[in-house]
């Protein structure tokens, strides 16, 4: 038995789904097809009967619909650049401490407090860039022989000099306990800086790094004071 074209047209037919050309071509079947006639006749009510359902009761019976994907799209993408923000934030915090650790050993006015070096300590390794050489003077006392002794040597640089001092305090001193020394750059018309400054006590041999914003064209001296700036050591700069 051959099936009929318009056989699955009854309920869009029905529900006033057609098209108006799809309308009036199954209209023109209907006259002509018993089978069509019978299949609209059983659900022309079903108009009148989906008019009456309430609206809470047909959420009852129906599965919820699924969320919509755009809202959690956007959510997505909102919390993705929170994210690449708060490591934007600790990229640039790491920068800026790696800054300023870099200025602390380059900056104006800083020093490092050192062991010194054992010379009889290894060799530099094959293929590393050694330590550049300095040639250490000795700075001469202020007044009279103390019980501090030091050398000195200087690098002169495109942004300033870079200061090294080997710095040694007598045992046997009228000190009794750590006392503040500073290490001081003078420069032309009056102008100087600190370089730096530490606690040494009897026995100490320390070396001190530091630098100063003076070119070797305008250092005048270098000076070892105490705290309260009397000069105990100098070096006139040639």
């Amino acid at each position: 038995m051959t099936r009929c074209e318009f056989a699955h047209d009854d309920g869009a037919y029905v529900l006033g789904a057609l098209a108006p050309a799809e309308r009036a071509a199954y209209e023109r079947h209907l006259g002509g097809c018993a089978s069509c006639r019978e299949a609209v006749a059983e659900i022309a009510v079903l108009p009148g009967l989906l008019g009456r359902l309430d609206p809470a009761g047909l959420e009852q019976i129906l599965p919820p619909p699924a969320p919509p994907r755009v809202p959690a799209l956007l959510e997505e993408a909102r919390r993705r650049r929170r994210r690449e923000r708060a490591t934007d934030r600790r990229r640039y915090a790491l920068t800026t401490l790696a800054a300023a650790g870099l200025a602390l050993l380059v900056g104006v006015g800083t020093a490092v407090v050192l062991p010194r070096p054992d010379p009889s300590g290894p060799p530099v390794a094959q293929g590393s860039t050694p330590a550049p050489q300095v040639s250490m003077v000795a700075m001469r006392p202020v007044a009279s022989t103390g019980p501090v002794h030091a050398d000195i040597g200087l690098i002169g640089t495109k942004w300033g000099t870079r200061v090294t001092m080997r710095c040694g305090y007598d045992a046997r001193t009228s000190y009794s306990k750590a006392y503040p020394f500073r290490l001081v750059a003078r420069g032309p018309s009056g102008a100087s800086e600190q370089i730096g400054s530490w606690l040494a006590a009897p026995g100490d041999d320390l070396s001190v790094t530091g630098v100063t914003r003076f070119t070797d064209a305008e250092l005048v001296s270098v000076e070892l004071q105490r705290a309260d700036g009397t000069p105990i050591l100098t070096y006139a700069v040639p």
